[in-house]
C-alpha cells in the first residue's frame, strides 16, 4: 500500500504467508459421542439445548483458528525538500501496474515509481528528482513492537526479524537495499541514510519459514539479484508479466467522458448521484488486476483483505472465509480469462483435505473430508469460533470442491480433472455417511445452520441450528452432480457415481414457502433478520445452476420474491452482500437492476481507491461485482452460452474482448443502442451446444480451434 506522502512516505508491507502462530489438532474430541443427542434434541424440537450442547461438543479446541497479519512498513523521511508544494499526484497504472507518485516541490520535479515483481519476487521503489542537491532521506522497516530483532544485513541492506506465537509457528525476514546514482548511501543502526543521490532505488523482499529454511539467506539472496539486474530490466519483466494477464480481457461501456477526472473524484460523483458508465468498466478492469496482484502460481490463495490486510489481529482474522467469502473472491477466474489464478485455491484444497478427513473420523465417525466455515494457513478444517448460526456448518469443503468442477466446465482439460478427483470423491464421501433420514424419507444435514441467519419457531423463539436447510440441498445438488459427470467423462467410480445418483434423488427439493419466496428451511420459518445479508437459499440461482428462469421459472420468480423481501428489509447492507446481489439479478436477466445495484455498490460500499467496503474493508466485493459485470454480458451453461442477457439501458455502446464461457470458448462482443453489431466465439475444444441473444437460440457446432461470428444479419 503506497500511502504517496510527500516528505514523509510509507509504504505498508504484506506477504501472503505471514500468520499467526504453527499447525494444530483443534479437533473437539467429545464432539462423535454427542453428535447422536444434538441430533435427536433436534428431532425432538429441542433447539436451545440442541445449541448449548454443540456449543460444548462441536467448537474447536481451541476455539480460533491461526490470523492473518500485515508484514509491517517501510517509512522514509525526505530531508531536503522544500515545503511548497505543487502539481501533485498519486496514481495506480492499470496499463502496467506501476504506482507513481508525482509533485514539484521548490518548482523542481520529484517522482518516485512503486512496483511489486513476480518475477524477480520483490517490492521495488525508485526515486528521483532534478533537484541540484539531490534527494536526502532515511528509510526503515517497521513492525510495530511485534518484531525480534533489526539491523544491517549489509552495508547497503537492513532486515526486519519477527515470529508467531507457539509450537511450530512461522516466523520470517524482510529486507530493504539501497542502490544510488550520485550521492552516499550507508546503513547506520536500522536505517539506511541517502544524501544528495540524483536518484535512488530500493529494493524490498521477504522470506517466511513457511516456504523456506534459511529466511536471512533467502533475501539476501532476492536482494543480490535485484541490485545485480537493475531497475529497468525489473520493470521489464514485471510490466510483461503483468500485461500477458491484464491484456487478455478488454471491456468498453462508451466513450469514457470522465477518463481525464481524478478517481476519487469520479467515484464521488456516483455517490451524488450521478453515472458514470466509464468508472463501472474501471472498476471492472481494477477487478482483474486485484486478483492478478493476490493469486499468482505458488501462492496462498486470496483471502479476505488480500495482500492488503493492515492489521495484526484484523477483522475475522482476515482468513479464509468459505460460508461465501472466499469463494466469491474467485469468481471473476474463469469468466474473466484468468483460469490460473485459480491454482492457488486448488493448492489449498490439497492442504485442507488430509485435515479435512482426520476432522471428519474424529469429529463425526466418517469417512471423506470435511471443513467448516473458516480455514487457515495450515488448511485447518475443525470449526472456528463460537458462533452458533455459523461454526457447526459443514459444508465448507463441498462449496470449495465445486470450484475443482467449474475450472474444468471452463477448461474441458481432462488432465485437471483426473489429477482432483479425488478432492471431489472425498466431498461426496463424508456426506454418504454425515447424511440421515428425516422423517419425510429426505436426507438431510443434522445439526446445519443456514448461514448466518435465525429463524423464529411459531412459538415465537428464536432457532440458530436447525435439521436441514435448502442450502445444505443445493450445494450436495452441485456436487454430487458434478462428481456423476466426472465419473462418466473419466470412465471411473461407476458403482460409487450410482450410489451418490440415489442418495441425490432424495435430498429435499429447493421449495417455495408461503411469502412466495424460496423457503431457506425446511419448515417454512419466519425469518428473525429479514434483510439478513447472506442469501443462503438462493444459492441455486448464483453459484448454483439449479434454478434460472430458462430451465425452472416457477423457482425463477420465487427467487425473485425473496430478493424482493430482502431488499425491503434492508438486504444488500454489505459490500459482499450487494455484490452477490448483482450477481442474481444478472443470473435473472434484469440488467436495469443488476446495475442499479452496482451504482448502489459504488456508492455505499466502495472507498475512493475503489477497495470493497464491508464495512470495514475486505476484498470480496470488489471480485464479486467484477465477476457481476462479466456476468451481465457473458453467461454460460455446459451447452448454452447467453450473449447480452442483463444489459442495461444505461450501457447503450461498447465492446468486449476476451471474456470466457463454459465449454472452452472465447467471446468478443460489440454492441450499439443495446444491440448486438458484432459477435466472434472462438473455440479451445470442440463444442456442441447454444447461443442465445434476445431469446432466440442459434445452434452452435464448433470444432477444436474454430471461429463463429455473430452479425446482425445472423442474429
Amino acid at each position: 500500500m503506497v500511502f504517496g506522502g510527500v516528505h514523509h512516505e510509507r509504504l505498508q508491507l504484506n506477504e501472503d504467508s505471514v500468520w499467526s502462530g504453527g499447525k494444530r489438532d483443534r479437533n473437539n474430541h467429545s464432539a462423535k459421542e454427542n453428535l447422536p443427542k444434538i441430533r435427536a434434541l433436534l428431532a425432538e424440537g429441542r433447539i436451545q439445548e440442541a445449541e448449548t450442547l454443540s456449543r460444548y461438543a462441536l467448537t474447536g479446541t481451541p476455539e480460533f483458528q491461526r490470523v492473518y497479519q500485515t508484514m509491517g512498513e517501510l517509512n522514509l523521511s525526505f530531508h531536503n525538500m522544500p515545503g511548497d508544494v505543487s502539481d501533485y499526484e498519486r496514481s495506480l497504472s492499470l496499463e502496467d501496474a506501476l504506482v507513481r507518485v508525482t509533485c514539484k516541490a521548490g518548482g523542481y520535479d520529484y517522482t518516485r515509481e512503486v512496483l511489486a515483481s513476480v518475477p524477480d519476487d520483490v517490492i521495488t521503489l525508485r526515486m528521483c528528482t532534478n533537484h541540484p542537491e539531490g534527494l536526502s532521506f532515511d528509510a526503515r522497516l517497521l513492525r510495530n513492537r511485534l518484531c525480534e530483532d533489526t539491523g544491517a544485513l549489509s552495508s547497503d541492506t537492513v532486515y526486519l526479524h519477527a515470529a508467531g506465537s507457539g509450537e511450530g509457528a512461522i516466523h520470517f525476514h524482510c529486507a530493504a537495499a539501497v542502490q544510488t546514482i550520485g550521492g552516499k548511501a550507508e546503513v547506520i543502526g536500522e536505517y539506511i541514510t541517502v544524501q544528495n543521490a540524483k536518484e535512488a532505488v530500493l529494493y524490498i523482499t521477504a522470506a517466511t519459514s513457511f516456504r523456506h529454511k534459511d529466511t536471512k539467506e533467502k533475501c539476501r539472496e532476492l536482494l543480490q539479484a535485484a541490485k545485480t539486474k537493475g531497475y529497468a530490466q525489473i520493470k521489464s519483466a514485471h510490466v510483461a508479466d503483468y500485461q500477458q494477464l491484464e491484456q487478455r480481457v478488454a471491456l468498453s461501456l462508451g466513450p469514457d467522458e470522465h477518463g481525464l477526472v481524478p478517481t476519487n473524484e469520479r467515484l464521488q460523483r456516483v455517490k451524488d448521484g450521478g453515472t458514470d458508465p466509464g468508472l463501472v468498466a474501471l472498476y471492472f478492469r481494477f477487478g482483474r488486476y486485484l486478483l492478478i496482484a493476490s493469486s499468482r502460481e505458488n501462492t496462498l490463495p486470496a483471502n479476505l483483505q488480500g495482500i492488503w490486510c493492515k492489521d495484526y489481529l484484523p477483522p475475522w482474522d482476515s482468513k479464509y472465509t468459505i460460508n461465501i467469502n472466499i469463494e466469491m473472491n474467485y469468481w471473476p477466474a474463469e469468466i474473466c480469462n484468468l483460469s490460473e489464478l485459480h491454482t492457488p485455491l486448488f493448492d489449498h484444497l490439497r492442504r485442507m483435505q488430509p485435515n479435512g478427513k482426520e476432522t471428519a473420523q474424529k469429529m463425526y465417525g466418517a469417512r471423506g473430508f470435511v471443513a467448516h466455515h473458516n480455514t487457515d494457513i495450515w488448511g485447518d478444517t475443525a470449526p472456528q469460533d463460537t458462533y452458533i448460526p455459523a461454526t457447526y456448518w459443514v459444508l465448507g469443503a463441498a462449496w470449495f470442491c465445486l470450484h475443482v468442477w467449474e475450472h474444468y466446465e471452463y477448461t474441458k482439460d481432462e488432465h485437471f480433472l483426473a489429477d482432483h478427483y479425488d478432492l471431489l470423491k472425498d466431498a461426496c464421501l463424508f456426506f454418504v455417511d454425515f447424511l440421515i433420514e428425516n422423517e419425510k424419507g429426505e436426507l438431510i444435514i443434522s445439526p446445519t445452520a443456514s448461514p448466518e441467519n435465525q429463524y423464529i419457531k411459531p412459538n415465537g423463539r428464536r432457532g440458530l441450528l436447525c435439521a436441514g436447510c435448502a442450502m445444505d440441498g443445493q450445494i450436495l445438488t452441485e456436487l454430487f452432480s458434478a462428481l456423476e459427470q466426472a465419473c462418466q467423462i473419466l470412465n471411473k467410480d461407476g458403482d460409487f457415481a450410482k450410489t451418490i445418483t440415489e442418495i441425490k434423488q432424495k435430498l429435499p427439493p429447493t421449495r417455495i414457502g408461503k411469502n412466495g419466496g424460496i423457503m431457506e428451511w425446511l419448515e417454512d420459518y419466519d425469518e428473525a433478520e429479514p434483510g439478513h445479508r447472506h442469501m443462503s437459499h438462493l444459492f441455486a440461482l448464483f453459484p448454483g445452476n439449479g434454478i434460472s428462469p430458462e430451465t425452472t421459472p416457477d423457482l425463477a420468480e420465487a427467487a425473485k420474491k425473496t430478493i424482493a423481501l430482502r431488499l425491503a428489509n434492508g438486504g444488500g447492507h454489505t459490500g459482499w452482500s450487494r455484490a452477490w446481489l448483482i450477481n442474481f439479478f444478472a443470473r435473472l436477466g434484469n440488467g436495469d437492476e443488476a446495475n442499479a445495484h452496482l451504482l448502489a455498490l459504488l456508492r455505499s460500499s466502495t472507498l475512493p481507491n475503489l477497495f470493497d467496503d464491508h464495512p470495514p474493508f475486505q476484498i470480496d466485493g470488489n471480485f464479486g461485482a467484477t465477476a457481476a459485470i462479466a456476468h451481465m454480458l457473458v453467461q454460460s451453461t455446459k451447452d448454452t452460452v447467453f450473449l447480452l442477457k442483463a444489459l442495461p439501458a444505461a450501457w447503450q455502446k461498447g465492446s468486449l474482448r476476451g471474456l470466457r464461457a463454459k465449454g472452452g470458448l472465447t467471446v468478443d462482443l460489440d454492441w450499439e443502442k443495446g444491440t448486438l453489431i458484432y459477435g466472434r466465439i472462438h473455440a479451445t475444444h470442440a463444442y456442441e451446444g447454444n447461443v442465445i441473444i434476445n431469446k432466440k437460440s442459434t445452434p452452435l457446432h464448433l470444432s477444436k480451434g474454430e471461429v463463429f461470428l455473430l452479425t446482425p444479419a445472423s442474429d
